[in-house]
C-alpha cells in the first residue's frame, strides 16, 4: 500500500528551515514535493557551510530530502505562469516570503483560489500576516529570543543560551504540516481549499505550555535550573567519574526504587524528599547529596545499576553515539546507501505501508526540465 500522501502534488516556494521541514513531513508521507527555487544561489541554505557533499551543504540536505528542484525566476511573468499553471492541478501550496510578496508576484491565496478552489495554501513567517510585527524581519533565533523560553535557559546567574537547534522553526514546520492535514481532511468532506497563516513566533509561544501556566498561577518568572525541571525534582543531568548520567524521577514510587537501587535509602525515612512537592521545594539540599553519589562511579556503571532497577536514567549520547545505536539503527532512523550519503529517516510508521524510498536533496534546477515537460514546454 502507498503512503498517505501518495499521488498529492506540493509547490513549495519556501527556502531556510521551517518551510522546507514542513514540506519534507509532506515529502516523507507521500507527497510529490516540487521546490521552486531562484536562478544562480537557489535556496539560501545551499549556502550554509562548509561542510559541503557532493557540492550541496549539509544543512540543506538535512531538509531537502525527496524533492524535485524547479528553477525560476518569479520576477518575471512567465515564471509565474508556470506556477499558476502547476498551481492548477496542485494540491498544497506552501510559501515563507515576507507577507505580500505572493501578491506582488501574483501568486498569493486569492488569485490561485481561483484557478483551484481545492489547494491548500500555507504561508509560513516569523510573525504572520497580521499584527505590528507583520513585516520585521526575523529568524529563529529572534521568534526564540522573544517567546519567553529563551529567557528560562542556561544556568542562574549565567546568560539565557540557544538551543543547539532551531526550535522556532521545528515547531512552526509541525504546525504548518499538521494544519495542511486538517485542511486536507476537511478537503473531503467540502470539496474546498483553506488558507493557513503559520509563524514561527506563534508557534514558539505555544511552546511554553507549563512556563506560561507557572506565571499565570504565580505571577513570577521561571528560574533559570540548567537541566533541571522546575517542577519536577530529581530530574536533570548529573555528573559522574567520566561523563554526564541524566536522571528522571517522574513519581514517588521511582523514588523509592532509585533509593534502593543507589544505596540511599537515608533519603527514605527523609520527610524533606518523601514527595515531589517536598522535594522540589528542597531542591537546594538534595542535589548536592545526588552530585556526591553520581560522582563515585562512572556513567556506564551507574546506567547498568539504574537499568537493573527500571530507574528512568540515561547517559548523554553524543551523535557518533546515536549512529552506533542498536535501537537507532532497528528503527531505520539512520538510513544508508552505497550511493549516497548517510541521512536521517522519517518517525513516521504506518501498518503495511512501506516507508518511501527517498531520494537525497537535489541538486539546484535537477528537475527543472522535468517538470516543464510536463507542462507542455518545448526543450
Amino acid at each position: 500500500m502507498g503512503l498517505p500522501l501518495e499521488g498529492l502534488r506540493v509547490i513549495d516556494l519556501t527556502q531556510d528551515f521551517a518551510g522546507p521541514f514542513c514540506t519534507m513531513i509532506l515529502s516523507d508521507l507521500g507527497a510529490e514535493v516540487i521546490k521552486i527555487e531562484k536562478p544562480g544561489t537557489g535556496d539560501e541554505t545551499r549556502a550554509w557551510g562548509p561542510p559541503f557533499i557532493d557540492g550541496i551543504s549539509y544543512y540543506f540536505l538535512s531538509l531537502n530530502r525527496g524533492k524535485k528542484s524547479v528553477v525560476l525566476d518569479l520576477k518575471k511573468n512567465e515564471a509565474q505562469k508556470i506556477i499558476r499553471k502547476l498551481s492548477v492541478d496542485a494540491d498544497i501550496f506552501v510559501e515563507s516570503s515576507r507577507p505580500g510578496q505572493m501578491a506582488r508576484f501574483n501568486l498569493d491565496y486569492p488569485r490561485l483560489r481561483r484557478l483551484n478552489k481545492a489547494l491548500v495554501y500555507a504561508s509560513i513567517s516569523s510573525f504572520g500576516q497580521t499584527g505590528p510585527y507583520r513585516d520585521r524581519l526575523g529568524y529563529d533565533l529572534i521568534a526564540f529570543a522573544m517567546s519567553g523560553i529563551m529567557a528560562s535557559t542556561g544556568e542562574e546567574g549565567r546568560p539565557p543560551i540557544r538551543m543547539s537547534v532551531p526550535v522556532a522553526d521545528l515547531a512552526a514546520g509541525h504546525y504548518a504540516s499538521t494544519a495542511i492535514l486538517a485542511a486536507l481532511s476537511r478537503r473531503l468532506v467540502t470539496g474546498r481549499g483553506d488558507y493557513i497563516d503559520l509563524s514561527l513566533h506563534d508557534s514558539i509561544v505555544s511552546w511554553l505550555t507549563y512556563l506560561a501556566s507557572y506565571y499565570f498561577a504565580t505571577g513570577k518568572e521561571p528560574q533559570r535550573l540548567g537541566s533541571a525541571h522546575p517542577s519536577i525534582v530529581p530530574y536533570q543531568a548529573f555528573r559522574c567519574k567520566d561523563e554526564d548520567v541524566v536522571l528522571a524521577i517522574g513519581n514517588d514510587r521511582q523514588w523509592t526504587t532509585f533509593c534502593h537501587a543507589a544505596g540511599l535509602e537515608r533519603l527514605l525515612a527523609d520527610t524533606r524528599f518523601s514527595t515531589n512537592p517536598s522535594r522540589v521545594r528542597n531542591r537546594r539540599v538534595l542535589i548536592p547529596v545526588l552530585e556526591r553519589m553520581f560522582r563515585r562511579r562512572e556513567a556506564k556503571e551507574w546506567q547498568r545499576i539504574l537499568a537493573q532497577a527500571t530507574v528512568p536514567a540515561t547517559p548523554v549520547f553524543s551523535i557518533r553515539d546515536l549512529v552506533r545505536d542498536p535501537h537507532v539503527r532497528n528503527r531505520r532512523m539512520i538510513v544508508r546507501s552505497k550511493e549516497d550519503p548517510p541521512r536521517l529517516g522519517s518517525p513516521m510508521r504506518f501498518h503495511k505501508r512501506k516507508p518511501k524510498k527517498t531520494t537525497p536533496a537535489p541538486q539546484l534546477g535537477q528537475h527543472t526540465r522535468e517538470i516543464l515537460a510536463e507542462l507542455g514546454y518545448s526543450s
